[in-house]
């Protein structure tokens, strides 16, 4: 058809259009539309047809009338409540029903069926928010097969367009925070496929990711059975490299759906356990997937059908599900990436510049070994959804690095470790050879380190002493380049500056060796306490680990006490009480912006953030806001520590009880080794030991902590010249910058035309759609395999109790809360706080928390290290923690075994 020019001089485009159209769009025949479109004129086996486009949608609720009544209904709705979601759907499809095509629109559609030549058709819904590259809505509209003749060819039309109402369709589109109103429809109408076979292709496998394989499953007629789940398929999984079936499995297939000669379909039960699929027709299938999915760059999911003989390709959509991959240089040799997010407790997408901060760090770690990095040739750290990946496969074909992982890993990351050791097995990894350049490189960096963890383990106090006074320096040299960076390309020099030459080139020979004497005592503690605990009643297993608690030193520790401080100014104070009990935290941040708050909570909480106000919820991120812009958590937490009233239960009085405890632990382990070996030295090992625990392994927290003071740094100067780039209309907010890369910023500093404001609406549009994604896998390989538990542990025992691994000892019964955001959340006193994983910033809470439950870390993770300092038992590495536990189930967590038992189910 053609378009033809209005009275205005507007074009009438029309409102049916055939596949082989080269002007088609998105928007005018949705997702599956223009995938079939593009399918068509690429030459591959589609059925004929045509496209009803969203301007016959939208003439149809134009001329039903509904359009405003439809924005009413769906604007006012409780679209997170089921019952409210389906009643919302049936009236929305009632009116549908009741509607009638506007006779233009029937026309049109009458005679695109006649060119045709009036078959039986298929009639499948296209939303413009379906089958994109990151939503699929698969199944969320309507399909009718078999359709024949003009009256229930218009039927299946508008009982398509209501399907976009559907309780699914509206339910799916608010979870992923899409406009409804911005949202329309057209309908695909296609020769239908009298299938003898029929089933759905995945080019690469769903399950695992792998994207050397593909997954192809068939049944026998119609496939509207197997996608929806009703029959059992033959499934088979293909190597595409090699074409070689890896796996095959005949199903029942006892379903079968056929259509009638007269129109419609039906489904009968027989018993059809023959194969669908010949070997020839299962190579001819991975081979047109590949070729789709060449197509289109990425994985796909394929419907198919074979008819007389021939292959006809239905649909084709992306595979969503997939985890994204670091790009690469194209080789084939198998690459490994950790998670940096599960290692930080941050699962989080990174900003734009976050990520470039994370590269500048790891081209810092380079330059310690002499290789002169930047952000944009460090080989350590690759973007995948988003995020950081660590890659570690150079390391792993290296015999030292082979060790270090195996050594190092549990601690932080025992999940990941377990994986990694299952791979070193792996034949796709051979280990290599120590390089003597490697050796030469590393020398002088290890005979520093060394010598710093000897003078730590001797005097730990002077060593402790040394590395605050250096901090002290860092700190006064960074201040003062800060001060004298002026225009947006000297802050840029310091942003380089820092993460170049200042953080991990100066804080790792600074604290590591300090931190690995700490923990080399406690390890040595350990091997200790198991050999006197043989036959020895009054030593508990793990004793050796409650010397841990009220540890000195600790930058965490100490921020969430001087928080608990702060709670008690407040309290003090009748009137900052009085507002902080009555007050939501949304109005008291507002109060504090505007120094409205009373006087002794607004200067507590002034003097808090003074000193603290740089951290943040995922502070590793630069682009994140800090607690000074954004102090609603604090004031949550401040809340929450108000409504401690057991003076036993306050958080000063039970870190002075870790501490008396950690003391007790002491002399218990002195006596046991004094009597075990018979020799008084033995005691005073034992209390050699503990003193540079004590002194020593507290500083974990202290790189970390100066890292965010310096990068708070690079973001304070930056936020200046984004709120310049405001004041000039470059941008829309101060902080768009963080969603900019270094390289863009250099860009930016010199010339300030272009389109700014496009870039980083689509950068941040990018960024939220990552933040809704929930599964993050822990380890990705550069074939598609994504990994996010241990191999064969289903972290699970026989009786329904969770398992994972005892960080914190001790054991506690408590109601879940599980929270995913720290900032919207208000913990009671003695919950069991279930969560991802935490950084510091999450740390407030535990003070109100009975024990802790993550799905991510080690017993060297932030949490595991504050919770063990606070007494809190706490289990790490539970995978799919936030799914299997609920609020308000009662839980006991044994920070002792890693296990967390269900006592009973949350109420009505």
């Amino acid at each position: 058809m053609q378009a033809h020019a209005c009275p205005n001089g507007s074009v009438d485009l029309p409102l049916c259009t055939p596949l082989n159209d080269s002007e088609v769009s998105l928007a005018r025949i949705g997702g599956k539309g223009l995938n079939l479109a593009k399918l068509t004129q690429a030459g591959f086996p589609v059925p004929e047809g045509f496209v009803v486009t969203t301007d016959g949608y939208d003439a149809f609720v134009r001329h039903a009338g509904i359009t405003d009544w439809m924005a009413e209904e769906t604007a006012k709705a409780a679209v997170s409540n089921p019952d409210a979601l389906t009643a919302l759907s049936q009236r929305i499809r009632a009116r549908f029903r009741a509607g009638s095509l506007p006779s233009s629109l029937a026309t049109q559609i009458r005679t695109a069926y006649g060119n045709l030549g009036r078959p039986r058709v298929a009639v499948r819904s296209s939303a413009t928010a379906e089958d994109l590259p990151d939503l699929s809505f698969a199944g969320q509209q309507d399909t009718f097969l078999n359709v024949l003749g003009e009256d229930d060819l218009l039927a299946a039309v508008v009982d398509c367009f209501g399907s976009l109402w559907s309780a699914r369709a509206i339910g799916y589109r608010a979870r992923n925070g899409m406009d409804q109103s911005a949202i329309s429809l057209a309908v695909v109408v296609q020769e239908m496929v009298q299938s003898e076979t029929s089933g759905v292709l995945f080019t690469a496998n769903p399950l695992t990711g792998r994207r050397t394989e593909s997954v192809i499953e068939a049944t026998f007629g119609l496939g509207e059975p197997l996608v929806g789940g009703m029959v059992e398929p033959d499934h088979h999984v293909v190597d595409t490299r090699t074409g070689r079936v890896l796996e095959a499995k005949v199903g029942t297939k006892a379903t079968v759906m056929q259509g009638l000669a007269a129109g419609g379909t039906e489904t009968i039960q027989a018993d059809r356990r023959q194969r669908a699929l010949a070997d020839a027709q299962i190579g001819a299938l991975a081979d047109l997937g590949q070729r789709v999915a060449a197509l289109y760059g990425t994985p796909q999911d394929i419907e198919w059908a074979f008819a007389d003989g021939r292959l006809f390709l239905l649909q084709a959509r992306p595979i969503t599900t997939l985890y994204p991959l670091p790009r690469t240089d194209g080789s084939e040799a198998l690459r490994i990436y950790i998670s940096l997010g599960a290692i930080q407790g941050v699962l989080d997408p990174f900003t734009p510049l976050g990520q470039d901060m994370i590269k500048g760090l790891f081209a810092g770690i380079c330059r310690i070994f002499g290789l002169e990095a930047t952000i944009f040739d460090q080989p350590l750290v690759y973007i995948a959804g988003e995020r950081p990946w660590i890659g570690t496969t150079g390391a792993l074909r290296n015999p030292l690095g082979r060790r270090l992982f195996l050594k190092a890993l549990p601690l932080v990351e025992p999940v990941v470790a377990r994986s990694i050791h299952e791979l070193m097995r792996d034949p796709r990894l051979p280990a290599g050879t120590l390089r003597p350049s490697t050796l030469a490189r590393a020398a002088p960096v290890l005979a520093r380190f060394l010598g710093s963890f000897l003078f730590a383990w001797l005097r730990p106090e002077a060593a402790q002493r040394r590395a605050q006074a250096s901090v002290e320096k860092v700190i006064t040299l960074a201040e003062g380049q800060a001060q004298r960076a002026g225009t947006l390309h000297q802050r840029l020099a310091l942003w380089e500056w820092l993460c170049y030459r200042v953080m991990f080139p100066m804080i790792f020979p600074l604290f590591m060796p300090l931190i690995a004497a700490g923990y080399a005592s406690l390890h040595a503690l350990g091997r200790l306490a198991a050999k006197l605990e043989i036959g020895n009643p009054d030593l508990s297993p793990g004793l050796f680990m409650e010397v841990t608690r009220g540890l000195a030193n600790n930058a965490t520790t100490e921020m969430d006490l001087q928080l608990w401080q702060a709670a008690q100014r407040i309290r003090a104070d009748a009137q900052a009480y009085a507002a902080f009990s009555a007050a939501s935290p949304e109005s008291l941040t507002g109060a504090f912006h505007s120094g409205t708050l009373p006087p002794a909570a607004q200067t507590a909480l002034a003097e808090f953030l003074e000193r603290y106000g740089m951290r943040g919820l995922a502070e590793i991120d630069v682009g994140r806001p800090r607690w000074r812009e954004q102090p609603i958590a604090l004031i949550r937490a401040l809340q929450s520590y108000l409504s401690i009233t057991d003076a036993q239960a306050a958080p000063d009085a039970v870190f002075r009880r870790g501490q008396g405890a950690a003391r007790e632990a002491e002399q218990l382990l002195a006596e046991a080794a004094t009597a075990g070996l018979r020799t008084p030295l033995a005691g005073g090992l034992v209390h050699w030991l503990t003193r540079r625990v004590c002194t020593l392994a507290g500083l974990r927290e202290s790189p970390k902590f100066l890292i965010i003071r310096l990068m708070d740094m690079a973001r304070t100067t930056l936020l200046t010249s984004g709120r310049e780039l405001v004041d000039a209309g470059v941008i829309d907010q101060a902080d768009d910058l963080f969603f900019l890369h270094l390289n863009e910023l250099k860009v930016l500093a010199m010339c300030t035309s272009g389109d700014w404001r496009r870039l980083v609406q689509a950068r941040r549009t990018a960024h939220n759609r990552e933040m809704r994604r929930r599964t993050i896998p822990r380890l990705l390989f550069s074939d598609g395999t994504a990994i996010h538990g241990a191999p064969g542990n289903t972290a699970e025992a026989s009786d329904g109790t969770l398992v994972g691994a005892g960080v914190s000892p001790g054991t506690v019964e408590g109601t879940v809360h599980v929270v995913f955001n720290p900032n919207d959340t208000r913990l009671e006193p003695g919950e069991i706080l279930v969560c991802p994983g935490t950084d510091p910033s999450w740390t407030p809470l535990f003070l109100a928390a009975g024990g802790l439950v993550m799905e991510v870390g080690g017993i060297m993770t932030h949490g595991s290290v504050v919770a063990r300092e606070y007494g809190i038992p706490a289990v790490a590495g539970v995978d799919r923690a936030t799914e299997r536990l609920q609020s308000g189930q009662r839980v006991r967590v044994d920070g002792n075994s890693g296990r967390i038992q269900l006592i009973d189910q949350p109420g009505p």
